[in-house]
């Protein structure tokens, strides 16, 4: 079910940051983001009875593209709770995919009670998007794919959120290339992740504003864990940095990703006077862009 993802590198990004740069483009995988790993996985290891009853989740896009096609390949029902700030582009292609979708207020307990009640009232089973040993698992695959094809990586930048995929990368990178250095990157408007990892203890995401909108929720307490313990450090970028990340994927290497697949580019260009001759390496998710405000703007025109 899962596309083995490509590596693409960029001879200008090795330029700018002074060093060999590999870039994993999970926006290539199905449904546009490394979601689609640990959604599958979570689904296949279902009990026949727990796919009859179905399955529900909470999500802005990603995770809520990602389990709409799966379950749909699998022949499982899906209720989807989106947000009303979700992006239009993921919203239809969730509907696209066959999820039923239910919408909600634009936060967090909005997301989680509306969710729950699905759960108490209907039985569907609750395929969180990042709080599972199971979806982390999937997300890891990633980061064995990434390492097995290109190498020992000195650096492994990789976004935060609710943190299913850093753990997942971690946990890998640390596996299989004990001494790589595991950066997670996080938007500066979005930093409760670096605020935990620095204090040592959990903060919320409190109405986060970023252009990073797969960026928006809250580390949990299984994926603050890992993190504490695979993660070795955590920074920040501008939204201004990470639209210029973006851009240059676009331009330069051609590459159709969303503000929160930029982040880790933005990240590793912010650290840039930190390596010598090393080999960093970046992974980037998803490329759901809603690109409808452009041509509509460009056609009026």
């Amino acid at each position: 079910m899962v596309n083995k993802t490509s590596v693409l590198t960029s001879r200008t990004l090795d330029k700018m940051v002074g060093t060999r740069v590999f870039v994993k483009c999970e926006n290539f995988q199905r449904a546009g983001a490394f979601k689609f790993r640990g959604v599958s996985n979570k689904l296949l290891l279902l009990s026949p009875e727990e796919k009859k009853r179905g399955v529900v989740t909470h999500s802005s896009g990603n995770h809520a593209q990602a389990l709409a096609l799966a379950s749909s390949i699998l022949g499982i029902k899906s209720v989807i709770v989106m947000p009303e700030n979700a992006p239009k582009v993921k919203v239809d292609a969730t509907a696209d995919y066959g999820a039923e979708i239910v919408r909600c207020a634009s936060t967090i307990k909005a997301r989680e009670e509306t969710c729950q009640d699905l759960v108490d009232r209907q039985g569907f089973i609750l395929i969180h998007p990042y709080d599972d040993d199971q979806i982390i698992a999937g997300a890891g695959t990633a980061a064995l794919e990434f390492i097995k094809e290109v190498g020992v990586l000195d650096y492994l930048f990789c976004p935060v959120g609710g943190g299913g995929l850093i753990s997942g990368t971690s946990i890998a990178a640390k596996g299989l290339c004990p001494d790589s250095k595991v950066i997670a990157v996080e938007p500066e408007q979005a930093d409760d992740a670096y605020r935990s990892f620095k204090d040592g203890k959990l903060y919320p995401s409190l109405y986060p504003n970023t252009i990073a909108d797969g960026l928006r929720t809250s580390l949990c307490e299984r994926t603050f864990k890992i993190i504490q313990e695979n993660v070795d450090t955590i920074i920040t970028v501008s939204e201004q940095q990470i639209i210029d990340a973006m851009k240059f994927l676009w331009m330069r290497m051609k590459i159709v990703v969303e503000p929160s697949g930029a982040v880790p580019i933005a990240g590793v260009i912010k650290m840039s006077g930190d390596f010598k001759n090393e080999n960093i390496g970046a992974l980037i998710s998803g490329g759901n862009v809603d690109l409808d405000r452009f041509f509509n703007d460009v056609y009026r025109k």
